[in-house]
């Protein structure tokens, strides 16, 4: 645009300049000429100036569209390149193919051969032994079914004498060596120590002093029972029951905070849903400080030191937590009494077999919260809390579901099952209490030769009744180690259960 404003610039100059001359004296016209001369040469420079200005910049774009075209064709080359080499490589796999579908065809081919002269084979033999079969039973005179059922008998028989008289010879041995010494070790370490329990559910009740009061627990509309439950994460349960309202809910902690704010909202009278807030609040207060005291005293009571804050929480919460109705908290310290005394008389660490007892069931305290079992969840929270390998091994194994690493796994096994196990430590519901009487006497029945069976001391010992006449002490020694086994491969239970077979002949005769 500037050069082009030049341009016209100086041919109005030119022109100027040539009608100046037309009147001027001939000084003005020879200076007008010179400036129509200057001007043609800064006219003449400045259109040489834009041809070059022109020709660079069609020389940059040129160079530009090259440069473009240049890797837009090596983008192109690569891809080809690449799309060869794909190509190739499927080439390659078509062939393998053709070759695995070529051995597979051959093998098939020899497959079906050998499958065709095995038939064969399998023909004949059956030819020669129904042949053979034949000439036996004309031999005997028994039929197939006679002969292999007085076969069987035959075998059965001497199986169970010597199978029984084996295990009385290796019950013997072991009894001699075991026996004595296994039951002075539990005997002496259960008898120190008993420990009663409480038991808790998943509801508490509460009573009320009238039907009046669940009208106002319940407020207008619901306001109050949904601003409850929306504070405790408790469902409260209120129905035609007279007297009584339940709170309901799995979490035990929660469960409590509930119970006891619903208590004091009772007695307050004052319900309402920031009242009902400043309570929640308060009760939650008090019962995080119960948590820690209880976790604290849990462990001096059982003289474990230096345990983490969040360890200690997490112990107290035990406290509100049951298994099979058994506190774990009590079971808990229990354990940890008997692994201590376990480990003294083996001569390892109590101090630290103690540790390993009260922690085992950490978990317990956090299995609402976080998924996974118990063992694993308790092994993650001590190894946080920086306790030992032993003790996250103990809390890890101690239901035997891993290898035992360390002697203190065993020993917190051993005393769970004993805490756990011992008469009055759990309770169970008389439906299922009945029902596993009858599996234990059912399961015993079902077995060849036994007469009667009477499940005793609540389910801890079978007294089995056998016929004298067709079983001897061998095959009663064998009727025992076959109950016992039908008990571990079909029921589940704690401990241990005792199996006593019975055998004897009665011989009654009337003197007149």
């Amino acid at each position: 645009m500037d050069y082009v404003q030049l341009i016209i610039g100086a041919l109005l100059g030119v022109t100027a300049a040539t009608g100046w001359s037309l009147f001027a004296p001939a000084g003005a016209r020879k200076k007008a000429r010179q400036i129509l001369e200057d001007a043609d040469r800064e006219a003449s420079n400045r259109q040489k100036e834009l041809d070059v200005s022109l020709r660079q910049m069609k020389l940059e774009r040129t160079e530009q569209v090259e440069s473009e075209l240049k890797t837009a064709r090596e983008e192109i080359h690569r891809r080809e390149r690449e799309l060869d080499r794909k190509d190739i490589q499927f080439t390659q796999r078509e062939i393998d193919l053709e070759k695995q579908q070529a051995v597979v065809a051959s093998s098939q081919s020899r497959l079906k051969v050998q499958l065709e002269q095995v038939a064969q084979t399998e023909k004949h033999i059956n030819e020669v032994i129904a042949k053979k079969r034949a000439e036996l039973q004309n031999v005997t005179g028994l039929s197939n079914e006679e002969a292999t059922r007085q076969l069987l008998k035959l075998v059965e028989d001497e199986l169970a004498d010597e199978v029984g008289g084996l295990i009385i010879e290796h019950e013997k041995k072991l009894g001699e060596t075991c026996e004595q010494k296994a039951r002075d070790v539990l005997g002496m370490t259960m008898q120190r120590l008993a420990s009663s329990h409480t038991a808790l559910t998943t509801s508490t009740t509460i009573d009320i002093p009238n039907d009046e009061m669940k009208g106002r627990i319940i407020g207008r509309e619901g306001r109050n029972i949904r601003a409850f439950e929306k504070e405790t994460g408790i469902d409260l349960i209120i129905d035609d029951t007279p007297g009584v309202v339940i709170v309901s809910g799995f979490d035990p902690v929660r469960r409590e905070v509930a119970r006891m704010a619903l208590e004091k909202l009772i007695v307050d009278g004052r319900i309402h849903p920031s009242r009902i807030e400043e309570i929640v609040n308060e009760t939650q207060q008090q019962i995080d400080q119960f948590v820690v005291r209880t976790g604290s005293e849990a462990a001096q009571e059982v003289d474990v030191q230096g345990l983490a804050p969040q360890v200690v929480e997490m112990l107290g919460r035990l406290h509100f937590r049951t298994s099979y109705s058994q506190n774990v908290l009590r079971h808990s310290i229990e354990v940890a009494f008997h692994a201590a005394m376990l480990a003294e008389i083996m001569g390892l660490d109590p101090a630290l077999a103690r540790r390993c007892g009260l922690l085992h069931d950490i978990g317990k305290a956090a299995d609402h919260d976080i998924e996974g079992g118990h063992p694993k969840i308790g092994a993650d929270l001590l190894k946080r809390g920086g306790e030992s390998a032993e003790v996250v091994h103990a809390a890890l194994g101690h239901h035997d579901q891993i290898l035992a690493e360390h002697p203190y796994t065993v020993i917190v096994a051993t005393a769970d099952a004993c805490s756990a196990s011992r008469p009055g430590a759990r309770r169970e519901s008389l439906d299922r209490y009945i029902k596993r009487m009858e599996q234990l006497e059912s399961l015993a029945i079902e077995i060849k030769g036994v007469k009667r069976a009477y499940a005793v001391q609540a389910g801890r010992e079978v007294r089995v009744i056998v016929e004298s006449r067709d079983i001897s002490d061998e095959k009663a020694a064998k009727i025992s180690r076959d109950i016992a086994k039908a008990y571990s491969e079909n029921l589940s239970f704690p401990g241990e259960i005792k199996v006593v077979v019975v055998r004897e002949s009665r011989f009654v005769e009337m003197a007149k």
